[in-house]
């Protein structure tokens, strides 16, 4: 006889035992800084030199999970779903020193998908620097 459980019941035995939340790469935790969420320690930390960067004048205009359309060779690249598909820039700021818009992306490990969407993104002709 096959015993029957709950949805909830089965979620729980599924969590993995070290406590780590499944979705998050490499076992990173998401921090608050002020009222701004981010998605691991890294994050937060550059978001702290470039808010200093800013108020010393090098930087201006930094802006935070910047969406950016992927695009193919006939048009917009869809997922599943049928949706457009979306890389999110951590960071994107104008530096002063260069002259140029800086799109930015903190990344302790970059994932197969984040190594995809920045190589279609350098061929639209937008360069992520990794931090």
């Amino acid at each position: 006889m096959t015993e029957r459980i709950t949805a909830a019941d089965y979620r729980k035995q599924q969590q993995p035992s070290t406590g780590a939340d499944k979705g998050r790469v490499r076992g990173t935790k998401r921090v608050t800084v002020g009222e701004i969420d981010f998605d691991s320690q890294r994050e937060a930390n550059r978001f702290g030199e470039l808010r200093h960067l800013e108020r010393a004048g090098i930087i201006e205009n930094l802006r935070l999970q910047v969406p950016f359309e992927l695009q193919g060779k006939d048009g917009p690249i869809l997922t599943p779903t049928g949706r457009v598909m979306i890389y999110k820039a951590d960071f994107v700021y104008f530096d002063k020193r260069i002259n140029a818009e800086v799109v930015e992306d903190s990344k302790g490990h970059p994932t197969d998908t984040f190594i995809m969407k920045k190589a279609i993104l350098a061929a639209q002709g937008v360069e992520v620097v990794e931090t």
